[in-house]
């Protein structure tokens, strides 16, 4: 899968809450975006990529709030009603992770289970869900396998998609003895491993540097995940953690697709 397109398109969005820098709650919205390429996997009319959702937010059907990806996952019916997206079933989905919140969105850095929104996702009728864990994630491979067979928590490994493959690597590098972290060789050996199965999509949570240039915005990512794929870069590349504002950027001959706090609907002619 390839990038053919050269800006996002807005399709919709949801407002949600979340932990306020200083503390306290603020309001943010949660852009919904379609991005053009060149094909998507057989028996799908789009991918839905997200990542660092880490709010809350009322679903569509009424309740108290929760969490901005389980929301998420109830818009998607409303959505296709509306004609803004396909229906659920016909929606791969991919997670780059980070998907927790504080119950009152007023904690940052706040770490939790998080397998209700790939159960919100499946109850929505998204027969693909694969994504890997962020740092402030709790969830297990055989948590998210338990839901159904089109669940799947990548990390080192792969799943085969009508026709395309996708591989991912959870965490991020750092203090092993923390929530969501590995030691830069054990995280780079999960890379390792996911780049030897050759995918079409790799999911990280935390990824390279994007190509920043002179006079424009940064792209922070990490300098020794970067290295590692610009030798034998994947078509594409879908990561989060950190925010850009320009969320496309080229790695040697591969594309970064950054998700960071966004929904992007992959979409091919």
């Amino acid at each position: 899968m390839r990038v053919t397109g050269r800006s996002l398109a807005p399709v919709t969005g949801v407002a949600y809450r979340r932990a306020r820098r200083g503390g306290g709650t603020e309001t943010a919205r949660l852009p919904v975006d379609a991005l053009s390429v060149d094909a998507v996997p057989d028996g799908y009319d789009a991918v839905l990529v997200a990542g660092d959702l880490q709010g809350v937010a009322p679903s569509p059907f009424g309740g108290p709030p929760v969490l901005l990806g389980v929301a998420l996952a109830d818009h998607l019916s409303v959505w296709a009603g509306q004609g803004l997206l396909p229906p659920p079933d016909r929606v791969a989905v991919v997670l780059a992770g980070d998907l927790y919140s504080a119950p009152g969105a007023d904690v940052r850095g706040a770490s939790g289970e998080v397998a209700d929104v790939w159960w919100a996702l499946a109850a929505a009728g998204c027969r693909l869900v694969a994504g890997v864990a962020g740092n402030h994630d709790v969830v297990t491979e055989d948590a998210v396998a338990e839901i159904g067979p089109g669940m799947t928590l990548l990390d080192g490994t792969f799943v085969d998609v009508g026709g395309r493959r996708l591989a991912g690597v959870g965490n991020i590098v750092g203090d092993p003895h923390r929530q969501g972290r590995r030691s830069e060789p054990a995280q780079l050996a999960r890379l390792d491993a996911a780049l030897a199965s050759h995918p079409d999509v790799l999911v990280l949570h935390e990824g390279p540097p994007g190509d920043a240039r002179p006079g424009t915005d940064a792209r922070p990512g990490n300098a020794v995940i970067g290295d590692r794929l610009r030798a034998r870069p994947p078509a594409l590349t879908v990561c989060g953690h950190v925010r850009w504002e320009r969320p496309l950027a080229r790695l040697g001959d591969g594309q970064v697709l950054n998700v960071d706090g966004r929904v992007v609907v992959l979409v091919a002619p």
